[in-house]
C-alpha cells in the first residue's frame, strides 16, 4: 500500500501532462501552441519548486538559469553559415560551432545549473528577505550581460535561425523527465533533509544538517532543470532577451504560488491552470467572440486577471489549489480489510 501512495505521488502529475498533451494533439495546429506552451511552463515550474518548495526560500533570480539555458542551446544550434549575418561579434568557438538539438538541451542544462551553482555559494548563505533580493540581483545582472554583450549572443536582437523541435511530443518528453528528476529528488534523502530545514532549521541543525549545503544542491538541480526548459522554449518560439525577464519571472511565481509552492502536484496544476488561463484572457486581448457577443480586453488584461487569482489564493487559500499537498490515496483501515 505504501509503495502505492507513493507511485501516485509521481503518476498523478505524470498523468496531467500526458492528458494536456494528448488535448493538444485533438486541436488544431493554431491552438496546438497554447498547449506546448503549458508544457514547457510545467518543466519550469517544477524546477522553481525543487528550490522554492523544498527550502522555502523564495528566488526571484531562476529567470537568469532559464535565460542563459536559452542562450546557450540558441546561440549553439544556430547554423554556423548563419551566425555571422545575425551575430557577428560572437567568440569565435561559439561562431564555429554548431551542435544538434538534444546536445543543445543537455548544454543548456548544464551551463544553467553550473551558473546555478556558482551563484549559489555566497548567496545560499543568505535566507529570507535577503536571499530574496540577492537573487532579484543576479537577475538583473544576468539580463544586462545577455543584453548587451553581443560575443555571447544577439543581445537585443531576436534569436532566429534556431530550429524549431520543440512540438509537443518534445514539450511533453521533457516536462515529463522534469517531473520523474524533482520527484526523486524530493524522495531522496537530500530532498528530505532539505524539508527539514525548512520546517524547523534549528532542529535540523541539531541532528548534524548542514542548511547551507542542502540549499546549494537544491539550488545547483533547480537551475540545471530550468536550463533545460529554457532549452526548450528557445527551440519552440524566437524570442529576445526581454522575453526572458521580468514578466516571465512574474508567470511562473505565480503560478507555484497558485497551485501550491510546496508539492510537485501544486507546481504542475499552477502550471497548467495559469498557463491555461493566461492564454485565454490573452485570445481575449485580441478580440474573441463568446456567447454571441465580442469581447475585447485591453492590452495587459492577463497580467491583471493573473495577479488578482494569486492574491486571492494568498488570501483565502495560502496553500495554493492543491493546499501544497502531493496526491494521497485514501487510507484503507485494517477493518476494512477483513
Amino acid at each position: 500500500m505504501r509503495a502505492a501512495r507513493t507511485a501516485a505521488e509521481l503518476l498523478v502529475p505524470a498523468a496531467l501532462v500526458v492528458a494536456t498533451a494528448l488535448l493538444g494533439a485533438l486541436v488544431s495546429q493554431t491552438n496546438e501552441i497554447y498547449f506546448i506552451t503549458a508544457l514547457i511552463y510545467v518543466s519550469t515550474v517544477v524546477a522553481l519548486y525543487v528550490f522554492v518548495g523544498n527550502s522555502g526560500v523564495l528566488s526571484f533570480g531562476h529567470i537568469s538559469f532559464f535565460a542563459v539555458g536559452v542562450w546557450a542551446a540558441g546561440v549553439l544550434s544556430i547554423p554556423e553559415s548563419e551566425k555571422p549575418a545575425t551575430m557577428p561579434y560572437l567568440w569565435d568557438f561559439l561562431s564555429s560551432t554548431t551542435v544538434g538539438n538534444i546536445p543543445s538541451l543537455l548544454i543548456a542544462a548544464a551551463v544553467g545549473g553550473v551558473f546555478a551553482l556558482v551563484v549559489g555559494l555566497p548567496l545560499m548563505r543568505l535566507s529570507g528577505l535577503a536571499a530574496g533580493i540577492a537573487t532579484f540581483a543576479v537577475l538583473g545582472i544576468t539580463n544586462n550581460f545577455l543584453r548587451y554583450y553581443e560575443k555571447v549572443g544577439p543581445g537585443l536582437n531576436v534569436f532566429s535561425s534556431v530550429p524549431e523541435t520543440t512540438d509537443l511530443l518534445q514539450a511533453t518528453i521533457g516536462a515529463l523527465l522534469v517531473i520523474a528528476a524533482a520527484f526523486a529528488y524530493q524522495r531522496s534523502r537530500l530532498g528530505r533533509q532539505l524539508r527539514a530545514t525548512r520546517e524547523d532549521p534549528a532542529a535540523a541543525r541539531a541532528v548534524g544538517v548542514s542548511i547551507y549545503r542542502q540549499r546549494l544542491w537544491a539550488f545547483g538541480l533547480s537551475g540545471f532543470l530550468i536550463g533545460f526548459a529554457g532549452g526548450l522554449y528557445i527551440h519552440f518560439i524566437p524570442i529576445n532577451v526581454d522575453a526572458v525577464y521580468l514578466d516571465l519571472t512574474f508567470i511562473t511565481l505565480a503560478m507555484l504560488v497558485i497551485g501550491g509552492t510546496t508539492s510537485l502536484l501544486g507546481a504542475v496544476v499552477g502550471a497548467l491552470f495559469v498557463s491555461g488561463l493566461d492564454s485565454f484572457v490573452g485570445e481575449m486581448e485580441d478580440g474573441m467572440t463568446l456567447f454571441g457577443q465580442t469581447v475585447d480586453l485591453p492590452n495587459g488584461s492577463r497580467i491583471v486577471v493573473v495577479s488578482s487569482i494569486m492574491a486571492l489564493v494568498l488570501i483565502l487559500r495560502p496553500g495554493g489549489l492543491t493546499g501544497g499537498r502531493e496526491f494521497s490515496l485514501p487510507r484503507v483501515s485494517r477493518k476494512a480489510t477483513t
